[in-house]
């Protein structure tokens, strides 16, 4: 995962040019500099939480879909089977 740098001493410069003191500057700094981290840990965990997720969706999906298919060659069989016996039946009426 990318990280981004944070250059805390220009971050708490911009603080004091727009009316923080000093000792309030570092401080929104370093709060920003552990939310940051925290969230970057979290994004890590929330992205393996959701690969597993996804990947038992995908298990489900697959066994719907071979259930699916089963269902459809029975019926598309059945299908077949009373189409020829129609066919033979107007043969023999013919």
């Amino acid at each position: 995962m990318a990280t981004v740098t944070f250059d805390t001493h220009r971050f708490v410069r911009k603080l004091k040019d727009a009316g923080f003191e000093e000792k309030q500057a570092e401080a929104v700094a370093d709060a920003f500099r552990d939310a940051q981290a925290e969230a970057e840990s979290a994004n890590r965990h929330d992205l393996k939480e959701l690969e597993l997720s996804l990947k038992a969706e995908m298990q489900m999906l697959r066994g719907d879909m071979q259930a699916m298919e089963y269902r459809m060659t029975i019926k598309l069989g059945g299908m077949m089977a009373a189409s020829v016996a129609i066919v033979a039946a107007l043969v023999r009426l013919l």
